[in-house]
């Protein structure tokens, strides 16, 4: 082979392993199983809910406003009642939704 079809060969290859591994390196935040989640509402910022969410959205990116109180987030299993959540009667993000506080 020539030193050329080396080289070119060889950036293929890389970029092809880089592809691979950035590909695998976000299935985890993609690919949870069902047990490694749950949802929690009043967390999630303007426009990043997902799915969802409740009266006055109809899917993922469509809450209104940050810490809405209908619109949940999915979060590590037992992480969420430890989140912050300026509009929760106790602070924090909540398994359900909920009135928000006044």
């Amino acid at each position: 082979m020539s030193t050329t079809t080396t080289r070119t060969l060889s950036a293929a290859t890389l970029a092809l392993a880089l592809g691979s591994a950035l590909s695998m390196a976000a299935l985890p935040t993609t690919a949870h199983a069902a047990g490694d989640v749950e949802k929690c509402f009043g967390v999630a910022m303007k426009g990043k809910n997902d799915c969802a969410a409740g009266a006055g959205t109809t899917c993922a990116g469509t809450s209104t406003k940050d810490f809405q109180a209908n619109s949940w987030k999915s979060v590590p299993k037992g992480t969420c009642t430890t989140l912050e959540s300026k509009t929760s009667p106790t602070g924090k993000g909540q398994l359900e939704a909920f009135t928000p506080k006044a």
